[in-house]
């Protein structure tokens, strides 16, 4: 499987979530050999969309020469779009929606009603694709958090798709944190094999994965603690 991963993280190697991600792709590739390249988003020069529609009207090329032209025919050759991001403001961080915003060359202006909404016509074939969201926050639960980011996922990638959030993320980068971190690590790693064997990750290991690695009340006092010292 041919897997890109678009790190949204400002942090780059120093992101949170890409612990989660790395964990995940070690699973995948002790299951099947993997091709996988990570893109930090931060490091690209991607130029914001002016919504010109040219792009939609010439057989997708934007008017903007830089680096997406390059993540475009990417996206295009790979098996898994991996998107790895901290939440932000209860979505994905300023670069990475970025470079989403610039996927507008792969579908066209036509549309069609799909159920009971209507999606662009694409102009490339990406049917194939299959998406991957792995969004962490540094709030101690799930509830009332991630929610606007996966809805935005879902409606862009409405097929073929898999959400993994977890909360807590920020204690991943913190070693004394290992008691926890490790075996939540482990778990996110079946899901990576599980997922590399069947192309899907049970729902009660979803659920596992997304769930707090401390009580909520222990984790806020600690986060707490921190920000008053």
């Amino acid at each position: 499987m041919r897997t890109l991963v678009l790190n949204g993280s400002p942090k780059r190697e120093r992101s949170d979530t890409l612990h989660i991600t790395r964990a995940f792709l070690e699973g995948m590739k002790e299951e099947a050999q993997q091709d996988i390249h990570i893109i930090h988003v931060i490091d690209k020069h991607i130029e914001y969309c002016t919504g010109c529609f040219v792009c939609k009207r010439n057989g997708g090329t934007c008017i903007h020469d830089d680096d997406m032209r390059d993540i475009l025919n990417e996206i295009l050759e790979s098996d898994l779009l991996l998107l790895s991001f901290p939440l932000y403001c209860y979505g994905m961080p300023a670069p990475l929606k970025a470079l989403l915003d610039r996927t507008m060359p792969l579908s066209s202006m036509a549309m069609r009603k799909v159920g009971d909404r209507y999606e662009h016509i694409g102009q490339s074939d990406y049917s194939c694709l299959r998406y991957m969201m792995i969004c962490g926050c540094g709030f101690p639960n799930s509830r009332h958090n991630f929610e606007p980011a996966v809805q935005q996922f879902r409606l862009c990638f409405p097929h073929n798709h898999t959400i993994i959030t977890i909360p807590e993320s920020p204690m991943f980068n913190a070693p004394e944190a290992a008691a926890v971190t490790e075996p939540r690590l482990a778990l996110i790693k079946q899901g990576g094999k599980q997922y590399a064997q069947t192309g899907k990750i049970d729902g009660t290991l979803l659920d596992a994965i997304a769930s707090p690695m401390i009580p909520e009340e222990q984790y806020a006092d600690i986060v707490n603690g921190g920000t008053e010292k």
